[in-house]
């Protein structure tokens, strides 16, 4: 009785294999791996990893922006000082833009060349 069905099954596999089905499966495949190798696309592994090295360097830029406004808060406090914002203190002081340090935020990736 177990070979009838292992019999059986193996003959609907070459019934299969040998369709127009399978042809049809294997000319989409084709394609679409055709048509993927074309878009340069990344792999989520390497994708987490550049999210996880620009989190690091905002974070990096983040500290450098704290301490520039901190060395500007010295020298506007010294005689000679100008006591003005300069640009890099209020962009530190206005902070990062939404989303812009978070890895689970949308991302488009566009290679210009």
């Amino acid at each position: 009785m177990n070979t009838f069905f292992n019999d059986l099954q193996g003959k609907i596999n070459q019934a299969l294999e040998s369709s127009p089905a399978k042809d049809i499966e294997r000319n989409v495949k084709a394609i679409m791996t055709q048509g993927f190798s074309k878009l340069d696309l990344v792999t989520r592994e390497e994708f987490d990893i550049q999210a996880q090295v620009l989190a690091k360097t905002r974070a990096k830029l983040e500290a450098l922006e704290l301490r520039v406004v901190e060395l500007e808060a010295r020298l506007s406090g010294q005689p000679g000082g100008s006591g003005t914002a300069t640009p890099a203190a209020s962009a530190a002081a206005s902070g990062p833009l939404d989303g812009a340090t978070d890895p689970a935020a949308p991302h488009i990736i566009i290679d210009k060349s």
